[in-house]
């Protein structure tokens, strides 16, 4: 039987992730700087080490159902962030930033990604609640998704169209450079944005579109709104580490996005069923979706390249150079 949760857990949750990211940037990483392949491959591990354990606390703490709710979660939560990292990794292309400042963006990034999550799962969970027949949206939208993915990568950047950032530049001064890894500078006694914090609007107002697209496919796991963020929580402490390792293994997963497609469809029609009440336990939604992941890798690895991982790895820049 699941234990209730009450506000000390979510507050002693909470604060042993401030303990972590307090650890992992104030203490580890102070200074911006570009992580190798291996090292990163290494953190990323430790990361997927550590969300596993709490999953085992969840296991002994509230039963096997709530620990196989988070662990699928978990792996869908950090299957969908690794096609966001794709994206940022266009997005730092396209503005030519700096190796080492790139840290700093994914830094600011990370919080600002803990913080719209926690809304959005707050807020997902209280319409559901309110509004059963939104499920069936929500399973809609998430299959159309996955035809967008597999159709056209869902890699596409465009900048220059973020109404945000279009309205960002007529407000606020921008600097024509890179000035170190600061965020705003005064110059002539005017507060200037630098083209860093462009770059950083435009990496949370993505990270919004995969938000919208990552709230729903949990939800169908599970609406228990502590395992739905912890889940999110856990999977987004390493992407900061993940995103240096996947700049490393661009040539390696050519045919990652049918595999993302194909957890979002299979979500998206989890969804669906709950019209006929046909239930899929959760225990096989895991396998089926490490499953379709894990044929999604042994394909990159097996098939011959269909040329898109090299076409993104030509413009993003060598992580260990």
């Amino acid at each position: 039987m699941d234990t209730p949760i009450t506000f000390a857990h979510w507050a002693a949750f909470n604060i042993a992730i401030a303990a972590l990211l307090f650890l992992d940037l104030g203490v580890l990483h102070r200074k911006a700087k570009v992580i190798p392949v291996r090292a990163a491959l290494w953190q990323s591990a430790a990361w997927i080490s550590l969300a596993l354990s709490f999953g085992g606390l969840v296991w002994w703490w509230r039963g096997k159902q709530s620990a196989l709710e988070f662990l699928t979660g978990y792996v869908i939560e950090l299957s969908l962030s690794v096609d966001n990292l794709f994206v940022f990794l266009l997005i730092f292309s396209y503005f030519a930033v700096p190796k080492a400042f790139q840290y700093r963006v994914l830094l600011w990034g990370v919080l600002g990604a803990m913080v719209m999550r926690l809304t959005f799962i707050l807020a997902g969970v209280a319409l559901l609640e309110r509004f059963e027949w939104l499920i069936y949206i929500f399973g809609a939208f998430l299959i159309y998704t996955a035809y967008r993915v597999v159709s056209s990568g869902d890699h596409e950047v465009h900048p220059d169209r973020n109404p945000i950032l279009r309205l960002f530049r007529r407000i606020v001064p921008i600097t024509d450079d890179y000035i170190e890894d600061k965020l705003f500078v005064r110059q002539a006694g005017r507060l200037f944005a630098t083209p860093l914090f462009v770059v950083l609007l435009v990496v949370e107002t993505t990270d919004v579109v995969f938000a919208i697209d990552s709230i729903p496919a949990i939800l169908a796991i599970t609406q228990d709104p502590f395992i739905v963020y912890s889940s999110n929580a856990l999977a987004i402490l390493g992407l900061r580490a993940m995103f240096f390792a996947i700049a490393g293994l661009l040539d390696y997963l050519e045919y990652l996005d049918f595999g993302l497609g194909g957890v979002l469809a299979f979500i998206g029609v989890k969804m669906l069923l709950t019209s006929v009440h046909v239930h899929i336990d959760v225990g096989v939604s895991l396998a089926v979706v490490a499953g379709i992941l894990t044929l999604s890798v042994l394909a990159s690895l097996v098939l011959p390249p269909r040329g898109k991982a090299k076409e993104l790895a030509d413009v993003v820049p060598d992580p260990e150079g």
